[in-house]
């Protein structure tokens, strides 16, 4: 049985986390991955409240092990998420996009492990100051919303934990067990995967957008709306939009106009492949099929284990 700080402060089995990603990271997703033993997380970020609470009630019956949260800061309706977090019961909670110091020590005050996501190793020492239990270090190459810093994952992770002392758990470019010795090797004790589980057969996006993630090759996927809020996008012909947009210059709100309401739903959960905001990380290039989530937390794991025997070529 391996241990390490990120399976006992989770108890789970393995160091293997799934992202809770917008329109991908529904109950059937995270117990999935909960019970291949790994830890398995509820995206909230495309929730309303009521939602919100339907799908923990549903993961909790589906299954028995350790399951998470993620909230992102900077959404609406935040006081009500947090609310159904504490009267649900919900034990693990990871935030992003925003200021921990502000709900880190409430959640805490009801005995909640929380966990933030940062871009830096400044942010990192933010987090455990707030009294976070672990960070999630995601570099440049992840998907969905990304750090403007543009540091990479390789940079990232012992940028990070040369600075903190709670552990770390890397992302950004993580997909196989290959990838996952690589991020423990440089001092991660865990690995978040997200575009790996969009194309699961549990994820809740659209079956198009899946197609599109496994179809996707080097190159296809690039920072965008740097301007805003920068994101990683497959490009398609919204994408095209955009960057037109920004080589001349476009201002914020000519941005925010194009980008419009609704656009991450109209692609990944509609599977409006060109209108749509279609959010994912670098490691699409080398994702090939769509797969029961067990069966990718095993390949992972067995791969990471194959591995670890294998001498350096």
């Amino acid at each position: 049985m391996f241990h390490n700080r990120i399976t006992d402060l989770f108890q789970i089995k393995y160091p293997i986390i799934q992202a809770g990603m917008v329109w991908a990271s529904g109950w059937r997703l995270a117990s999935a991955v909960s019970n291949a033993g790994g830890l398995g997380i509820i995206g909230a970020g495309s929730m309303y409240p009521e939602t919100l609470k339907e799908h923990i009630q549903k993961c909790k019956a589906a299954t028995n092990n350790s399951f998470a949260v993620n909230v992102p800061l900077l959404y609406p309706d935040l006081d009500k998420h947090i609310q159904i977090l504490i009267e649900e019961g919900v034990k693990i909670v990871f935030t992003s996009a925003g200021n921990p110091k502000k709900w880190t020590g409430h959640l805490k005050e009801h005995r909640i492990t929380v966990v933030h996501v940062i871009s830096s190793s400044k942010f990192g020492l933010k987090a455990q100051e707030a009294g976070c239990d672990a960070v999630v270090a995601e570099g440049f190459e992840a998907g969905g919303h990304n750090g403007r810093e543009e540091t990479t994952t390789m940079v990232l992770v012992p940028a990070v934990t040369n600075k903190v002392t709670i552990p770390v758990i890397a992302a950004g470019g993580i997909a196989t067990g290959r990838q996952m010795l690589a991020a423990m090797v440089l001092g991660a004790e865990g690995v978040q995967v997200g575009s790996r589980f969009v194309a699961s057969e549990e994820a809740s996006s659209h079956i198009k957008f899946k197609k599109a993630v496994i179809d996707a090759a080097e190159g296809g996927t690039q920072l965008s709306l740097k301007k805003l809020t920068p994101v990683r996008l497959l490009k398609n012909k919204f994408f095209e939009k955009v960057e037109e947009a920004e080589k001349r210059g476009a201002t914020e709100e000519e941005l925010r106009l194009i980008l419009g309401r609704a656009r991450s739903k109209t692609g990944m959960f509609e599977g409006n492949l060109d209108e749509g905001e279609l959010e994912i990380g670098q490691v699409s290039a080398i994702v090939d099929e769509i797969l029961p989530a067990v069966r990718i937390v095993e390949n992972i794991w067995q791969e990471f284990e194959n591995a670890l025997l294998q001498p350096i070529k």
